[in-house]
């Protein structure tokens, strides 16, 4: 909780820097931030394949990614994990550090997963309607046009009924995912990195800590661009291909 308020407070003062005094031509340090903003808005384009889109997901996307990159950098700063107090843990004295890297926590993680995924659903009612999001899982209208279809069209339907069965059950997965994922990733490397220290306490922990810091930051790309690819996935219109295939098809022509 230490670790995760301290990144909290650290960006609360950025924003408040980056964004006094703006003006249209940006001047000094908010020439940087403008740069990196552009930069990484360039590649959620590359996900969305829309401007709009683009910018309407990147606040989250890019907090999710800043929040996450800071705190798996912090938990390797001197101090995280070292300095704390001794105290009485199942029977043996052992240190309880009063900092830690918030994302080695299954909680953290947990949480983010969580609120992502419940935000994902809420942007594809938001986008596309509740009924049509909603089909997306359980076909209702399909179901509804294959009864004038015929059996064979009854059939497909009720198979796309349980493949959305499955789809709800990936829904849920994601959660799993996506905390795991990240979990597992910094908290394997919170203990390598503990481990080398209690090895040998300079020199050989080094390039582990350089690894450490690669794998924090593909640990926050990897979380935020799930995220950017599940909302751009609920935010895409579904189930109108076999509309238009019927629009389009070509009359049998007439002797």
């Amino acid at each position: 909780m230490l670790n995760a308020w301290i990144v909290t407070i650290f960006f609360v003062i950025v924003a408040m820097i980056a964004s006094r005094r703006t003006s249209l031509v940006p001047r000094g340090i908010h020439n940087a931030f403008e740069a990196v903003i552009e930069f990484f808005l360039g590649e959620v384009d590359k996900v969305t394949g829309n401007r709009k889109k683009s910018r309407l997901f990147f606040p989250l996307v890019m907090t999710l990614f800043l929040f996450i990159l800071a705190n798996n950098w912090l938990g390797l700063l001197p101090g995280t994990g070292t300095i704390g107090i001794y105290d009485l843990v199942h029977g043996e004295v052992e240190l309880v550090p009063l900092l830690r890297p918030a994302t080695a926590d299954l909680n953290l993680t947990l949480a983010l997963a969580v609120f992502s995924v419940v935000v994902v659903q809420l942007a594809g009612i938001h986008a596309i309607g509740f009924t049509n999001y909603f089909s997306k899982f359980v076909n209702i209208l399909g179901i509804f046009r294959a009864v004038k279809k015929g059996p064979m069209a009854i059939g497909v339907a009720i198979i796309e009924f349980f493949v959305g069965l499955l789809e709800i059950i990936g829904e849920v997965a994601r959660i799993a995912s996506l905390a795991f994922r990240l979990f597992g990733n910094v908290f394997a490397g919170e203990i390598l990195i503990g481990v080398m220290l209690s090895l040998v306490s300079f020199i050989l922990p080094v390039p582990f800590m350089f690894l450490e810091i690669i794998v924090g930051a593909i640990q926050a790309t990897v979380f935020s661009l799930l995220v950017l690819v599940f909302l751009t996935m609920a935010t895409m219109e579904h189930g109108h291909e076999e509309e238009d295939h019927d629009k389009h098809e070509p009359k049998p022509a007439h002797a």
